[in-house]
């Protein structure tokens, strides 16, 4: 029986969970309103669409949509098993999708036509990007530790891999694609991967030696600061084009600049372009962790006697670390991204395929650039968020 205070409140506030409520019902529409899939006879030729109503009918449409409205109740009154369930229809759902879509390929494209495709409709992109919207409200409300939330993507993405890699999905016009162009493809990865790493590697090892310098000298800091702050600003295609008449003159002027690969376009802009856009969040994460380590853990280290050398090496720099890689790994997200762009001047990497995909009005190509470039930078993001992460809790259990 609720006391008389309590009657006097009224009833209790029921707790939803918002983000849920909204996402799913959106989900809902797209799955029954929108095209998933398409079937192209070639790759010229325009698709036919196909809704979920229209690929399953009616009544089983209406059964499958019963799962994200399941979603839909159990947010409406949140507590942390429902959100566990929640979770679990959210991970079903996504595991689903690859073998929906092989299933699909599977009855609709017969062997009598060896050129038709599937293609990934609007619905079911915007279904997958609700979905992962939901993934990350279910983690920051369940507080998934970093080992099950790797878990639960390595299964996601053993799925799908294990579809792609049975054949399953060989009609996707998107694999079709990657068949006929894998040797480039390849090469492009490795040459983006080794564009950005040489780019971050430079950057650290400058932004290193910013850092000390100013640490030295405090005049220096706020012209370096400066100058890097105005190279950010600097749109990229712009900053692509201020270096192309002096890096032309150097490969022009001194032939072993040139035998070297110092040219207007290619190689050497893009990476001269990504240090300078690397070079502010390294060197100011660095600064700033060097500079924040508390002033009485030196004092306690030069009292037992430490060195400048020993403090700087076995002090300062482990505790300031963290904050160094959170900087690494903001420079090395952008600069995946941003080395995309670098293709427009003949630097090559993933951004080919995105710019030969939109000058041919084929979007499958432009996945097949922008993708990996997805998928690249949100391992780099995962990798070095748990390095970083780890070393906060050992320094906190030292």
């Amino acid at each position: 029986m609720p006391t008389i205070i309590e009657s006097l409140k009224g009833p209790r506030s029921v707790s939803r969970n918002s983000v849920l409520l909204v996402l799913m019902p959106i989900l809902v529409l797209a799955l029954l309103g929108l095209d998933l899939l398409s079937v192209q006879p070639n790759r010229i030729a325009a698709g036919q669409g196909y809704s979920l109503i229209d690929i399953v009918g009616v009544g089983v449409a209406m059964l499958l949509a019963l799962l994200p409205i399941s979603v839909i109740l159990l947010a409406w009154k949140e507590t942390k098993g429902r959100l566990w369930l929640c979770l679990g229809l959210v991970t079903l759902m996504l595991l689903a999708m690859p073998w929906g879509i092989a299933w699909f390929s599977s009855v609709s494209i017969g062997e009598d036509q060896p050129y038709a495709r599937v293609g990934l409709g609007s619905g079911l992109w915007v279904m997958l990007f609700l979905l992962m919207l939901m993934m990350i409200e279910l983690k920051g409300r369940l507080s998934l530790s970093r080992f099950l939330w790797a878990g639960l993507w390595l299964v996601i993405l053993g799925s799908t891999l294990a579809a792609i890699l049975g054949g399953w999905l060989d009609p996707l016009s998107l694999m079709q694609e990657y068949r006929s162009r894998s040797d480039q493809f390849i090469e492009a990865l490795r040459y983006h991967a080794l564009l950005v790493g040489t780019a971050v590697g430079i950057s650290l090892f400058v932004a290193a030696g910013l850092c000390l310098a100013m640490r030295r000298s405090q005049a220096l800091r706020g012209g370096v600061f400066s100058l890097l702050s105005i190279i950010q600003t600097i749109p990229s295609l712009a900053l692509f084009g201020l270096l192309l008449a002096p890096l032309a003159w150097l490969g022009a002027t001194y032939p072993w600049l040139g035998e070297m690969g110092v040219q207007g376009i290619g190689w050497t802009p893009a990476l001269l372009a990504l240090i300078g856009y690397s070079l502010l969040p390294m060197t100011r994460n660095a600064y700033v962790a060097l500079d924040g380590v508390e002033a009485n853990l030196i004092e306690s280290a030069r009292g037992m006697g430490m060195s400048p050398r020993q403090i700087f090496l076995q002090v300062r720099l482990p505790l300031a670390l963290p904050v160094m890689i959170e900087g690494v790994r903001i420079t090395s997200v952008q600069a995946i991204g941003l080395a995309a762009v670098a293709a427009l001047i003949g630097a090559g990497g993933l951004g080919t395929f995105i710019f030969q995909g939109l000058g041919q009005a084929a979007m499958d190509m432009v996945l097949l650039g922008a993708l990996p470039i997805i998928l690249m930078a949100l391992i780099v993001d995962g990798l070095l968020s748990a390095l970083s992460a780890s070393l906060r809790k050992g320094r906190l259990n030292g």
